[in-house]
C-alpha cells in the first residue's frame, strides 16, 4: 500500500492519442494523476469537467493533470473532445498502473462484489515523491480540494 512520501511509481501507458506517456517525463513539475472508473460516466464526468474549468489555477502552481482509467485509445480520445479536455488522459488496458498505485480493489455494484477502479487520486511533488493522497473520493468538489492542497 503507497503512502506520503513514497516515490511515485514509474508509468508507461499510451496516451488518448495513441503516443506513449511515462510519468518521469513530468519530474521537476507537481503532477495531479487523478484515478477514474470509466470514461463519459456521470462520477467521472463531473470530476474531468472540475479539473478541466480549473485546469489554469494548476498550470499557474507549476502542476500537470493526468487522467488514468482503464479505457482504451477511442474511447479516452472521444471522453477527450467530447468536454474539452486540457490534460492527458491515459489508457490502463491492462490495469498495470492501477494495481502498482493500490486503486484496482474489489467494490460492491449492485449487492455483487467485483474488482474495478477506486476513485482515488494522487498529488506527486517535482521530487516523483507522493505528496498526497485522496483516497475515495467524491467526485464533486474534488478539484478545488487538490487545488487547495497544492
Amino acid at each position: 500500500m503507497l503512502k506520503e512520501g513514497d516515490k511515485a511509481p514509474a508509468i508507461r501507458l499510451d496516451t488518448d492519442t495513441g503516443e506513449p506517456f511515462r510519468l518521469s517525463d513530468l519530474k521537476g513539475k507537481k503532477v495531479v494523476l487523478y484515478f477514474y472508473p470509466r470514461a463519459d460516466t456521470p462520477g467521472c464526468t463531473v470530476e474531468a469537467c472540475e479539473f478541466r474549468d480549473q485546469s489554469t489555477k494548476f498550470t499557474g502552481k507549476n502542476a500537470g493533470i493526468v487522467g488514468i482509467s482503464p479505457d482504451a485509445v477511442k474511447p479516452q480520445a472521444n471522453f477527450k473532445e467530447k468536454f474539452g479536455l486540457p490534460f492527458t488522459l491515459l489508457c490502463d488496458v491492462d490495469k498495470v498502473a492501477a494495481q502498482a498505485y493500490g486503486v484496482y480493489k474489489e467494490k460492491n455494484m449492485y449487492g455483487r462484489k467485483v474488482m474495478g477502479i477506486e476513485r482515488t487520486t494522487f498529488l506527486i511533488g517535482e521530487d516523483g515523491r507522493i505528496a498526497k493522497i485522496f483516497s475515495k473520493v467524491k467526485a464533486q468538489g474534488h478539484a478545488g480540494q487538490v487545488l487547495a492542497a497544492l
